[in-house]
């Protein structure tokens, strides 16, 4: 049993994380803004922007592995308010990782596909980033200085969706509840990804720490698509209608931040890592579905509301 702190805790991955692994692995969650309601892991609520409140945390959950999740992730948020997101993305994991390197846990530090502009795909972790957001130029900024204080770690390049606290954290739970309520919504044609559903992204980070794994690596699934055709597939797993699905171009999107439209990520390093290539679109969207079938999405609301699941 592996002592993991989970920051973030109550955002997407990391509470996928931390619900999946709590009763094999000694899990504590730290969250900030948005406590949980009775969760089945230690929750730690602290500020960790700040040092003496980071150290403290630290002294207290003694973890063997520090899964980072904690990050101000609002794209068009970052635009507005690129001190902060400095501090949230860069100055902390950067803390983070001097802590790790000189008290030996291993830091697992989450980063994003969106550090590439997207002009060509097929993005390898050799190849230089040109973030085209604040954003993604705080992940750039904070990845080099992970690495560079604590070469040991492992940054992980992701891109996921999955079933979420507040229903609206993520590109799955969007087609879906508005498909469900009747909503029409557009679907970017011209923007490829290469999403992992959050659970199987939380396997593959922790078969990383198993065997040891550090450095870069990108952690998104072995087959990408358009956000639209993504769209598709969940109306039609659901039985929803998928004419409610505008196609458009993300340029009709009233964006704040610039997107970059071509986020295929080569998985060729973690394939070699894990002896097998990472789950496709298929396998990803049959875990969302069957976690759905499960009640999972009401166990997770249950956190933030306090009903039983």
């Amino acid at each position: 049993m592996t002592r993991i702190l989970v920051t973030g805790a109550s955002g997407l991955l990391g509470l996928n994380f931390a619900l999946r692994y709590h009763a094999d692995h000694q899990v504590s969650g730290v969250v900030h803004r948005n406590p949980l309601n009775n969760p089945p892991f230690q929750q730690i609520v602290a500020d960790l922007s700040d040092a003496e409140t980071l150290q403290a945390v630290l002294d207290q959950s003694e973890p063997e592995v520090v899964l980072h999740c904690a990050a101000l992730a609002n794209v068009d948020e970052c635009e507005h308010d690129p001190q902060r997101a400095y501090q949230v993305n860069v100055a902390l994991p950067a803390g983070l990782a001097r802590l790790a390197a000189r008290h030996g846990f291993r830091l697992v530090h989450l980063s994003t596909d969106a550090v590439f502009d997207g002009q060509r795909g097929d993005y390898t972790e050799e190849d230089t980033p040109n973030p085209l957001s604040v954003y993604a130029r705080t992940k750039w900024q904070a990845e080099q200085q992970v690495l560079e204080t604590c070469p040991q770690a492992l940054v992980a390049r992701v891109n996921f969706y999955g079933w979420s606290l507040s229903g609206q954290r993520s590109l799955g739970e969007f087609f879906y509840y508005n498909l469900k309520q009747g909503r029409a919504v557009k679907g970017f044609t011209d923007v490829i990804f290469c999403p992992l559903e959050a659970t199987q992204l939380a396997d593959l980070l922790l078969r990383l720490v198993e065997k040891g794994a550090a450095g870069l690596y990108h952690v998104v699934s072995s087959e990408c698509q358009s956000k639209y055709a993504f769209g598709v597939s969940i109306a039609r797993r659901f039985g929803l209608d998928e004419s409610l699905i505008e196609p458009v171009s993300v340029m009709e999107g009233g964006l704040v931040a610039r997107r970059s439209p071509n986020l295929r990520l080569r998985t060729d390093k973690l394939a070699a890592a894990l002896g097998e290539p990472p789950p496709g679109q298929a396998a990803a969207l049959d875990r969302f579905y069957q976690l759905f079938l499960a009640g999972y999405p009401q166990q997770i609301r249950s956190l933030a509301d306090g009903r039983v699941a």
